[in-house]
């Protein structure tokens, strides 16, 4: 080989050390950067929200802290009234109202009125065995969030232009679990037409962490997270296109499931029909215990898919091959934080004392794109954000900033934010849809038919109120995730040391949401789980 060839190749190399060396300094710094301005804001945002309060103490009915399928079984055997279960999930409701701030409207004396009913059939003995089976929830109080229609609830999306309206028939997700024989009691609140990281809006105003009343409860479905987790409800049903289930069931405390893309019908969900196609928003159970998650989400997909999807088989949780991710990598968002990371730890210790084989790390290409790729995704989704905003009228982001400045805007800073993001430059296209194919590919190769993926549910806990004005891209880890269509349960690991929340999410191939049940169940019974925001007073 020439001289001048072997020198080339030699400086060539060199450059890239070089690069690579510059790149990999580059990269602390950012990281770094991150965890000082997050360390400053949590600082300064402890000081601005003073003293920590948590909701109040559970005092009676201590009934309401079991989980939906069991009292479901007391209301079957008579041990339970529908009537007495549903009064004092309502009246907790109430209880706690005033500190979450959780609650868009209640169908109260109607649910009660149901409930009556449906004792007088269970008193005469009207209701038969193959109806029990029928109806696994009979008389069982639930919750969904406001964007979901249900019939004569205020259906306001957190719109001042829509303040007043009423839904005119169930969403599909909720006609379900009607026919099921649960009981809608409430609708709970969202941040406007469920695009924010914060449960807020010009309608309803800011909702409250049950664990601390100063800190968010994440979006969307905040308000479905805050009262389930404050045993105001028995369990819930959510929506999540970029985490909206699992981010306020983490910072919750509590059990959530985005299912696998395109298993549950949509039709009433933020006016969707149901016929929607390749969208990444998906229907799912909110609970604080994840022996529910199985049963509701059974009843959403309905016996045919259930079979098919092979609901009723139970995995051998000893047999999967487990695998984990501790970092996404998107330079985007902080690292994730030595509890979180804790957290996982434990759980991969007590995976590999009860698994054939032990769990191991991977990487995944493409993930550093994380953020790029949800955008990208969101720009592709059937409907538009500024004509949802508008309640079907276009609205324009530079005349609302403007008007926001002058104090005169209908819509929060966040909503504006977001039709702001929608005008921004939609950069390299082909390189996003190269990569999101690139890493999807990679993760259902991993995970074949038998392996699930342990993953951090964000890099930190719940952050206090305005804080992701600024931490933006926290929800990545969530909302990579919705980019892949694939399913993922959040699952919560118990408290940190100032009581807040721990958890990860349990990932699995298309259609295989059988083994997030499985492995949330196995984790529950040995490891962790809901722990009361609240104390009991006997």
């Amino acid at each position: 080989m020439p001289r001048n060839r072997k020198a080339t190749q030699s400086q060539n190399k060199t450059c890239e050390i070089l690069k690579g060396i510059a790149w990999g300094i580059l990269t602390q710094i950012i990281l770094i950067i991150h965890i000082l301005v997050d360390k400053l804001l949590e600082t300064v945002l402890e000081w601005y929200w003073k003293e920590k309060k948590t909701c109040s103490s559970l005092r009676e009915n201590f009934f309401i802290t079991k989980s939906a399928t069991e009292i479901a079984g007391l209301i079957r055997k008579g041990e339970l009234t529908s009537y007495q279960v549903c009064k004092a999930y309502i009246d907790r409701m109430k209880e706690v109202n005033p500190q979450l701030n959780a609650i868009a409207d209640g169908p109260f004396e109607s649910a009660l009125e149901e409930a009556k009913k449906i004792d007088e059939r269970l008193e005469k003995h009207e209701v038969s065995a193959r109806e029990f089976a029928e109806k696994p929830f009979l008389g069982v109080p639930f919750t969904t969030k406001d964007s979901t229609a249900v019939k004569g609830a205020l259906h306001t999306l957190g719109l001042l232009s829509r303040a007043t309206e009423r839904a005119t028939e169930d969403a599909e997700c909720v006609r379900l679990m009607k026919e099921a024989g649960a009981i809608c009691v409430a609708t709970t609140t969202v941040p406007e037409v469920n695009r924010w990281q914060e449960t807020r809006n010009n309608v309803t105003g800011i909702t409250n962490n049950p664990y601390d009343l100063r800190r968010t409860v994440g979006g969307s479905s905040g308000g479905e997270a805050a009262v389930i987790s404050a045993c105001g409800s028995a369990f819930g049903i959510g929506t999540d296109i970029g985490g909206s289930i699992r981010m306020p069931s983490f910072y919750c405390g509590i059990y959530g499931h985005k299912p696998t893309s395109g298993l549950v019908n949509m039709r009433g969900t933020t006016f969707r029909t149901g016929k929607e196609k390749n969208t990444m928003v998906a229907a799912g159970p909110m609970t604080r215990y994840a022996k529910d998650l199985l049963p509701i989400f059974k009843v959403l997909v309905g016996p045919k898919l259930a079979s098919t999807l092979e609901l009723n088989v139970k995995p051998n949780v000893r047999k999967l091959r487990y695998m984990y991710l501790t970092d996404i990598k998107d330079l985007k968002v902080a690292p994730v934080g030595k509890d979180m990371l804790g957290a996982l730890r434990r759980a991969i210790r007590y995976i590999d004392s009860i698994a054939e084989n032990p769990c191991v790390e991977v990487t995944i290409p493409g993930t550093e794109m994380t953020s790029k790729m949800w955008r990208h995704a969101m720009r592709k989704e059937p409907q538009g954000f500024d004509l949802l905003l508008g309640n079907g009228q276009p609205v324009n982001p530079i005349v609302e900033l403007v008007k926001k400045l002058l104090g005169q805007s209908d819509f929060t800073l966040a909503a504006i934010y977001s039709l702001i993001d929608g005008i921004l430059p939609a950069g390299n296209v082909q390189k996003i849809e190269a990569t999101t194919r690139a890493c999807g590919n990679a993760i259902k190769e991993l995970l074949g038919d038998d392996g699930v993926l342990l993953v951090p549910s964000a890099p930190s806990p719940a952050s206090f109120h305005y804080a992701p004005l600024v931490q933006i891209y926290k929800f990545s880890y969530w909302s990579l995730f919705n980019c892949l269509h694939l399913p993922a349960t959040q699952i919560p690991l118990g408290l940190d040391s100032r009581g807040l929340p721990l958890g990860l999410q349990i990932v699995a191939a298309p259609n295989c949401d059988r083994l997030c049940f499985a492995v949330a169940e196995e984790i529950e019974n040995s490891l962790a789980g809901w722990k009361p925001p609240f104390t009991t007073a006997s």
